[in-house]
This record gives C-alpha cells, sequence and structure tokens, in this order.
C-alpha cells in the first residue's frame, strides 16, 4: 500500500510519539501496519518473543500497530557504553563495540542490513511507518547515511517533519532543514507537523501560511501538548521530566539518576500508581530521606559503581540499608548491591572489583549477552551473570536481605500483581498509604496507545497523509541553497 517517513528537526521532536500515534490510528482503520527505525541509539530496549533485542520505542510502536515486535523493526541498535564507543546490535543479536571514527567506516555494513530489514518488513505488511533518527539534515553525515534522507531515498518515501513548537524556532528549523538538503532529498519532503502546541492553534495559522508559502509544502496538522502522554521511552532525553508529583502524603520513590542508566522504562509502572511519586535524582541527601531507592539498569555497571562512590551516594544507600529502609535493585543496579564483580572477558575493561556489600551476590561478566523472557512481563539483557553465594530469601529474578531486594529482570513491576504486593510490603515498612490494587498497567498503556491515536484523528489531516501515504512524495519546489557544497 505504501510507506512514510517521519523525521524530526531535531531529537526529541517528538518523532516517536508521532509514529506511534500514526501507527495505532492505522491499524484501527483495519490498515496490516508496521513500525521501522533504521538505527537506534538507546540504552532503552526490550526483548522480543524470539529472543532479538530492538529499542524499546519500536516495541510499543508494534504493540501500538498491533504487530509482534521483531528485530526487522530496528534492525540497527546502538547502546552507548561512553561518549565515544556504543555496543551495536545487530538484526536483534551482539554484533561489536564500535568507536564514534570508526562507526563513520562501518556504515555501509550496517545500512546493507537496514534496508534488507526494511525490504522485509515491506513485502509482509500493507503500510511500514518509518521513523527517522536526529535531523534528516545532518551535512556531515549524509554521504552515508540509511536512517533518514538515505532510506528515504532507498524506498521512495515521502517525508514529514516534526518539529517541537514548545522549543521555539520552529518554523526557522522547519525551513532550514528543507534548505540545507539537496535537490533529490528536498522532493521527498512532503510537509510538515507542528507537536507540542499549548493554546489557540489559530494563533499560529499566519505563521503556517507564510511555511506554505515560503517552502511549497503544507502542514498536516498541530498536534498539542500531551504530557499525560509519556511511553516507553527512547533516550535519556527523558529522564529529568518522567517525574509525578507528591506530597508528604504518598510514597516518594527516589530513582539513582547513573550517567549510563538503561531501562528506565521500569519505573514507569511505580509511576503510574496514584499512591506513588517517583522522582530520578543525584543527590545524597534525596537517596537518603526518600521513602523507597531504585538502583535502575545501567550499561556501564562497572563505571557507574565508580560514579557512585564519587558523588557519595554508596555511603546514603549503604545507610539506608543499615536503616532497614527499603532499596531495590534492578539488573545492573541489582549487580552494584552485591559484592564482586569480574570482568575476565574485558566486557567493560577487564579486571576485578567490588560492589556495595549489601546483598549476597557475586556477579561475572560473561562473553556473551543473556537475552531472555523469563516471565510474563519481565525479560533479561545483561551480560552481568548474577549469582547468590549466600543465605537470602527469594525474590523473583534475585533474592532478599532484610529490606533490600535486587532481581536481574527488567519488567517485573509491570505485572500488576507482583507490583502491588511489593509495594504492599514497602507501604507497611513506610505508614505510607498502599496502592488499591485497581491499576492495571497494560490498560493503562492501551488507554495511552489509544488516545494518540484520537490526537492523531482529531488534529492531523489523516485524508491528506493516507493520500502521501498510498501515492508517494507530492511534487515540491526547491528551495535555496541547498547542500553545501563539500571541500
Amino acid at each position: 500500500m505504501g510507506s512514510l517517513l517521519i523525521a524530526g528537526t531535531t531529537s526529541d521532536a517528538g518523532k516517536t510519539t508521532v509514529v506511534t500515534g500514526l501507527c495505532r490510528w492505522l491499524a484501527r482503520q483495519g490498515v496490516r501496519v508496521a513500525p521501522y527505525k533504521a538505527q537506534n541509539m538507546s540504552n532503552n530496549s526490550m526483548v522480543c518473543a524470539d529472543g532479538a533485542e530492538i529499542g524499546r520505542a519500536q516495541w510499543i510502536q508494534a504493540v501500538a500497530a498491533g504487530a509482534e515486535p521483531e528485530a526487522a523493526m530496528n534492525p540497527v541498535l546502538l547502546k552507548p557504553g561512553s561518549d565515544r564507543r556504543s555496543h551495536v546490535v545487530l538484526m536483534g543479536e551482539p554484533w561489536g563495540e564500535l568507536t564514534a571514527r570508526g562507526f563513520l567506516t562501518e556504515r555501509a555494513e550496517l545500512a546493507k542490513a537496514a534496508f534488507a530489514a526494511y525490504d522485509d518488513l515491506a513485502s509482509r505488511y500493507d503500510v511500514v511507518i518509518s521513523e527517522g533518527a536526529g535531523s534528516p539534515t545532518e551535512i556531515n553525515l549524509r554521504q552515508s547515511d540509511y536512517v533518514n534522507m538515505g532510506l528515504a531515498q532507498h524506498i521512495q518515501a515521502p517525508v514529514v517533519v516534526v518539529g517541537d513548537i514548545d522549543r521555539g524556532g520552529v518554523f526557522a528549523s522547519m525551513f532550514g532543514t528543507v534548505a540545507l538538503l539537496d535537490a533529490a532529498d528536498q522532493a521527498l519532503i512532503s510537509g510538515f507537523l507542528v507537536n507540542k502546541f499549548r493554546g489557540d492553534a489559530s494563533l499560529l495559522q499566519p505563521g503556517i501560511d507564510m511555511l506554505t508559502s515560503a517552502t511549497g509544502r503544507p502542514t498536516y496538522g498541530v498536534l498539542p501538548w500531551l504530557p499525560e502522554l509519556w511511553l516507553d521511552s527512547e533516550d535519556a532525553l527523558d529522564v529529568p521530566v518522567r517525574r509525578t508529583s507528591g506530597s508528604a502524603e504518598v510514597l516518594s520513590i527516589a530513582v539513582v539518576r547513573f550517567p549510563r542508566i538503561s531501562n528506565f522504562t521500569d519505573l514507569d509502572a511505580l509511576a503510574v500508581e496514584p499512591t506513588n511519586s517517583v522522582f530520578f535524582t543525584t543527590s545524597p541527601a534525596e537517596v537518603r530521606d526518600a521513602d523507597l531507592l531504585v538502583l535502575p539498569g545501567s550499561r556501564a555497571t562497572v563505571s557507574d559503581l565508580e560514579w557512585l562512590r564519587s558523588m557519595g551516594l554508596a555511603e546514603a544507600v549503604a545507610g539506608r540499608v543499615a536503616a532497614g529502609r527499603p532499596v531495590l535493585g534492578i539488573c545492573g543496579g541489582y549487580q552494584l548491591l552485591g559484592g564482586a564483580i569480574s570482568d575476565p572477558h574485558g566486557v567493560e575493561g577487564g579486571g576485578e572489583h567490588t560492589g556495595l556489600g549489601l546483598l549476597p551476590v557475586a556477579t561475572v561478566f560473561a562473553a556473551e549477552k543473556v537475552l531472555a523472557r523469563p516471565a510474563r512481563t519481565a525479560y533479561e539483557i545483561h551480560h552481568g551473570v548474577a549469582t547468590v553465594v549466600g543465605e537470602a530469601a527469594e525474590f523473583p529474578g534475585g533474592c532478599r536481605v532484610g529490606n533490600t531486594w535486587g532481581t536481574i529482570w527488567h519488567g517485573l513491576l509491570d505485572d500488576d500483581a507482583r507490583r502491588h504486593a511489593f509495594l504492599t510490603e514497602v507501604a507497611e515498612l513506610t505508614g505510607k498509604p498502599a496502592p488499591d490494587g485497581t491499576v492495571s498497567f497494560a490498560a493503562l498503556r492501551e488507554s495511552r496507545l489509544d488516545r494518540l491515536a484520537d490526537a492523531i484523528d482529531e488534529y492531523v489531516d489523516t485524508a491528506a497523509l493516507m493520500k502521501l501515504i498510498e501515492h508517494g512524495p507530492t511534487a515540491s519546489p526547491f528551495i535555496p541553497p541547498g547542500a553545501p557544497k563539500t571541500v
């Protein structure tokens, strides 16, 4: 039937949200639709039913589409381990490590796999809605791009550019996005979507009309600010705003914001409970004073352990445990709560390290990554194999000593019964209200997906978008100056 690529003027402009909403809206029209992102850079990932690892955002987009999540929907996943090095997951499996400069020389191989994955999806679905990465006008990377305009050229897909008006400068960024592309790429840019608008949309119309006059391209809609509809996050850009307001009457849950925090979507299930207030922090005082402390996943466990100590946070965590105050460690956070950490294969630089010693657990980093789905909502993504080596009570995916819990499982608290049981015990320990057991995390996720589709239906010219999907790019004028000449 067709294709569409949703690009953005910047990272976090709203591409993921728009693709998610479009997938659910199309599915409700009876269209067999699949999401696709050629390359995702994120430490938030998910394990599919077949054991393949993909970006968490593409997983939720597949859920929105009513499609089975699979590796082809996110063929290249980059998981940053430092500012200059990333772990590469190719077609759902570990592929190796890349440095920032080495990545420039490896893109051809990754592009080949990404294009093959897209072609496979397109052969099995009526529509594929693709999500770009960053900006399509990364002029320093255009020659080897396979994520934005390189992908659009491969499939000759129309491109709609999303701009975040809440940041300001949306008209300039939209115009510039087009004007710095060469003629062939500009020909695929078919229009715009304004995202995160607050107020009376009629006040924006003069600017939209001028943008249309300046570029010869329409704006397909103005999506409102919908802060209550946050979904499974793609990257750490979302961490500062993923906070629920609260008071002394609710359970305060502090989450340590590791430099290499990963899979912090584990906290979403805690945040939906009205009896909880969840916030991210690097403050020893907040770590000490919260009702419950969570040490989340980490992409660089050893490095984040050193950071924890340098920030005075290790001492604050130990003080909580000594006082019997609740602490939960998840995956990397679980490993940090243990004792010996051994890295014989150099997964994180090698050597022997000592954790916080607050749980009787020893961790050995294996050469091969563990990818598993051990329970209905739970999944495992880790190199560190944590083994209980002392006396401890059982806890799903880990162990418990006193009021300190640890689990290697992500998604454990997505299970309503387990979440309610855990929070009820924490509430008894802290004297704060316990959840009433009526919140269904899965049902709330579905309602959010439907609300996104409702917003697409209400605020976007869906008839025009469907025409674009079915018939391809519209004829649009060239906007000077075009792509800068290479030196």
